[in-house]
């Protein structure tokens, strides 16, 4: 397993540049909230302890993840982000609706980064069970959402390079 035995959420604060002048968005799907929300306050917590300044960072929701495409592209369109992360868990059940949300959202996030010049973080877990997506969003693996504010800091900064 790629995780194990690793905590996502580790990062070495001297190698992130400083976020305070970056505007961040957080689209938030609303299916499996235990989980996003678990993620969404690990992005929060990685965004502020590395300078981001909280009227800077805005938080949208979205019903799923399959509709966080749509919001990411909205919330490119309302206003200048430096970062968008899209934050959503999809746990895999008894019939092949996993395979198509997971595959659309992924190619969905993809299409924004190659389409539009703000860079959109892919946050989706996608889990065989609840418990997997527990570990992964606060747990003992850490939390990806952390892992994903990191990577928004660091694709700002080059994007304001």
């Amino acid at each position: 397993m790629a995780t194990e035995n690793k905590n996502l959420s580790a990062y070495d604060k001297a190698t992130i540049p400083n976020a305070k002048d970056f505007r961040f968005g957080i689209v938030v799907s609303e299916w499996n909230s235990e989980i996003t929300e678990g993620m969404f306050n690990g992005a929060m917590d990685a965004l502020i302890d590395c300078g981001a300044l909280k009227e800077n960072i805005i938080r949208w929701n979205v019903p799923g993840s399959f509709e966080l495409t749509f919001g990411c592209k909205k919330m490119i369109a309302s206003a200048k982000f430096d970062a968008i992360i899209a934050i959503g868990s999809v746990i895999q059940g008894e019939t092949k609706h996993f395979d198509f949300v997971c595959s659309a959202t992924a190619q969905g996030i993809k299409d924004l980064n190659l389409h539009f010049d703000t860079p959109v973080i892919f946050c989706v877990l996608t889990d065989n069970t609840m418990q997997q997506a527990r570990e992964r969003s606060g747990g003992k693996h850490g939390n990806k959402g952390a892992e994903a504010a990191i990577a928004a800091i660091k694709m700002a900064d080059l994007g304001n390079a």
